[in-house]
């Protein structure tokens, strides 16, 4: 049969002129790409927490590009409004959110858990929705209150769109008009997520601070436990699946196995029946035509010892890929054996297409802590590159039995330094050097993966990378991961305890006042801190690596008012980057501005200043009414935090 030619549609000659006068009017200003096609005026939605399922974080808009970023401008602000609550004893911590935008209004949450839904083109506030997090008191972790954003879910059979957040111990789903909890999903809006647990759990020492990650009609949920939470049947960390509409549980996924599942041989002296964490605190991603979920699951307690859990304890710091229908197991790779760094995998895992020896293969992509790159087929787990189990140092510490190997991937470059010596020691100035050699003389140094000690290990990568949630951008037209990352060491000791949770003699030597710091803030270690880096996935190489950011306050500090420093020292932050089609990589990453970076250079074509708010969202961009908008957290902890969103004049 033969193919009828696609009808063309008819537009008037009187139409055209318009358009080309428009056109040879506004060719000057960078506005052509804008008129010369009407797709251009379409609008484009941010639906998902990473852009899409498989966390790409990646816009095909280039509306705003290389050749008129410089003319982007601060379009709106909006503030959370959030302060200290006395009442409760709460604080609001770090700004993180990822807004998301469907059919131009913007959905985001802010670090009391709270759901906001605004005008996505003017930032006015059509609602707010409290769920009152802070009333169960401050989270255990150290950080006060922070979320990085909520999931959108549209009911196929009534079209209604809801918006779900998990809330400290509860998932709640929201009508997306209204802001009103949705009656007939569970107890009148709300899963108690505490439920069909292994062990019973403090509330108040359950929480969460990723999306939920939405497929077809399941919500999924993983959990987040505090580190400082250290003792016998601390919090576990299951995964489960509930039902969109009714909230019923459909699947539960055990991170540590429990007696007699798959995984439970890799557990000693009946250690899977008292070990918690073990979580996904870190968003997940889905092939969503093939149903495939991917876990990136933590370090088991005690996350700097392992004595009470002998074994490589599956399935701690791994990728793990699940069915997303049923929740079973398809197959699993451990990134760290027996872990004691905090290295658990702390990025959704980046779902792309590489050539790889002359076929495409869809792969997925883990970033590391640790600067690592693990890269696998979605459906096998086969790895992209070859990964060798090398030796690594023993422990010295009583009671510790530490894997004798660690796994690298092979022919893929390290995302930062990784390891210390004496000779990494800051020579901003010659006092301060010789005052960082004192300091680390007293500690343990060593490659990558040299284990905490009584006496104290400067370990580095630190705890926040390396990788950190926000994870990397991948340009799928030039195969091109890009990473924010920091360089920034961390002083580990064992967090030492028996079965029972109680700390024995044999406890830390942490008294003193050793720091990663020197006096006056300046840190032990080289500059720069942090690095943007280009990696080429199909090449295994790196594009290129360019120091990210600054430090006022270093900068500023009376001690190095004659020292010949850096033109960037490296700003230290955990969000991640945003790649366009229009060649550019916006980041901010912890810096006091944002940036628009040439995507092939690594290069500032534009940058705005926060006026002393650091940048502390992964930034997100769409389109509505005919412009493109990028849209950043900056703020917090405490009061101050606002969403700034930009846009060209």
């Amino acid at each position: 049969m033969q193919q009828k030619r696609p009808k063309v549609p008819t537009v008037s000659i009187d139409l055209v002129r318009r358009w080309l006068r428009a056109a040879c009017l506004c060719v000057g200003f960078g506005a052509l790409p804008g008129l010369a096609s009407p797709a251009a005026m379409r609008n484009v939605d941010w639906p998902v927490y990473g852009g899409d399922g498989g966390a790409q974080k990646f816009s095909s808009l280039a509306d705003i590009h290389r050749g008129n970023v410089a003319q982007l401008r601060l379009a709106w602000s909006w503030e959370t409004g959030e302060e200290v609550n006395r009442d409760f004893g709460t604080s609001p911590g770090i700004f993180e959110t990822t807004p998301l935008v469907v059919d131009g209004v913007m959905y985001l949450s802010t670090p009391y858990n709270q759901v906001v839904a605004l005008d996505a083109v003017t930032g006015q506030q059509r609602w707010r929705f409290d769920p009152g997090a802070y009333r169960e008191g401050q989270v255990p972790n150290g950080m006060g209150f922070v979320h990085r954003g909520v999931a959108l879910w549209r009911d196929d059979r009534g079209g209604h769109l809801r918006v779900l957040i998990n809330s400290r111990h509860r998932l709640i789903e929201l009508d997306a008009v209204t802001g009103k909890p949705v009656d007939g999903f569970g107890d009148h809006g709300v899963v108690d997520l505490l439920q069909d647990l292994a062990w019973p759990v403090d509330p108040k020492r359950y929480t969460n601070t990723s999306p939920p990650l939405v497929w077809k009609n399941l919500v999924i949920v993983g959990n987040g436990v505090a580190d400082r939470l250290v003792y016998r049947q601390d919090p576990p960390g299951d995964v489960r699946a509930f039902d969109a509409r009714t909230g019923r549980r459909v699947w539960s996924f055990h991170t540590v196995p429990r007696a007699g599942e798959a995984g439970s041989e890799t557990w000693t002296n009946g250690a899977n029946a008292y070990t918690g964490h073990t979580n996904v605190w870190a968003p997940m991603s889905v092939d969503e035509r093939r149903g495939l979920l991917y876990l990136p699951v933590s370090t088991p307690s005690n996350d700097f010892y392992g004595g009470n859990r002998p074994g490589d304890g599956l399935y701690g710091d791994s990728l793990v890929c699940l069915d997303a229908k049923t929740g079973r197991k398809r197959w699993h790779r451990q990134l760290v054996h027996h872990g004691l760094w905090d290295y658990d995998p702390p990025a959704a895992p980046t779902l792309v297409t590489l050539r790889r020896d002359g076929h495409w293969v869809d792969a997925v992509i883990q970033l590391t802590k640790q600067g690592l790159i693990f890269g696998f087929d979605r459906q096998t787990g086969r790895p992209l590159w070859p990964i060798e189990e090398r030796p690594v140092p023993a422990s010295d510490v009583p009671g510790e039995v530490a894997s004798p190997t660690q796994p690298f991937p092979v022919g893929m470059p390290a995302l930062v330094p990784q390891g210390v010596t004496l000779a990494d020691a800051t020579d901003l100035t010659p006092e301060l050097h010789d005052e960082a050699v004192a300091v680390m003389s007293r500690l343990q140094l060593g490659p990558l993966y040299t284990p905490p000690s009584l006496k104290g290990t400067l370990q580095r990568p630190g705890l926040e990378g390396g990788a950190d949630w926000g994870g990397g951008a991948f340009d799928p037209d030039s195969a091109t991961l890009y990473v924010k990352v920091n360089d920034a060491p961390e002083i580990v000791y064992p967090d030492i305890t028996d079965a029972a949770g109680n700390v024995p003699a044999v406890g830390p030597n942490d008294s003193s006042e050793t720091s990663v710091y020197l006096r006056h803030r300046i840190p032990l270690l080289k500059p720069p801190y942090a690095y943007l880096d280009a990696v080429d996935l199909e090449h295994g190489t790196m594009r290129w690596q360019v120091p990210f950011g600054d430090d006022p306050a270093i900068r500023r500090h009376k001690s190095l008012a004659n020292a010949p420093l850096p033109p960037q020292l490296g700003a230290a932050g955990n969000a991640g980057v945003l790649a366009t089609r229009g060649g550019l990589v916006f980041v901010g990453g912890g810096d006091m501005a944002v940036h628009a970076v040439d995507a092939s250079t690594g290069q500032d074509v534009w940058r705005y200043d926060t006026s002393g708010l650091k940048t502390t969202g992964t930034p997100m961009t769409y389109r509505v009414a005919g412009h493109q908008y990028v849209a950043i957290a900056v703020g917090g902890p405490g009061s101050g935090a606002r969403l700034l969103v930009f846009a060209l004049p």
